[in-house]
């Protein structure tokens, strides 16, 4: 039986999940092969759409990184889309899909080993739960 390889799309504010992620190059740590970044202004950007589409388009778990509350540089970013992402967690638990398998992570700037927790994080859950379909 081959072993299951989740597709995972990670969302990733350009300031302090970018920076994090620039650390963890320069600490020559790599993220798993399955998952995709997509970088974006500002995660309070990031819309239901968004987050839905990219379980449509065939993502097993979708993740999103973004400032601490308190180093936002647009004040309220994460604070929006956590609502967002509960609100998405509804509706995936809805059509049945595991709302855990998509989540937000806070991370500060310098913490590029972080960021690549995070990552395996996700990989482990979506291996737990299995395909999406």
């Amino acid at each position: 039986m081959q072993e299951f390889k989740p597709k995972i799309i990670g969302f990733y504010c350009s300031n302090c999940a970018s920076s994090a992620a620039e650390v963890s190059e320069k600490m020559r740590l790599s993220l798993p092969d399955s998952i995709k970044l997509i970088s974006i202004p500002c995660t309070g950007r990031l819309e239901v759409l968004h987050l839905l589409k990219a379980f449509e388009n065939g993502a097993d778990a979708v993740y999103v990184v973004g400032c601490q509350e308190d180093s936002c540089q647009y004040m309220k970013g994460i604070t929006k889309l956590k609502k967002r992402v509960e609100h998405v967690k509804k509706i995936l638990d809805q059509i049945g899909i595991e709302p855990d398998r998509l989540q937000v992570f806070s991370v500060y700037a310098g913490r590029g080993q972080d960021f690549i927790n995070i990552a395996n994080e996700m990989l482990n859950r979506a291996k737990q739960l299995g395909p999406i379909y």
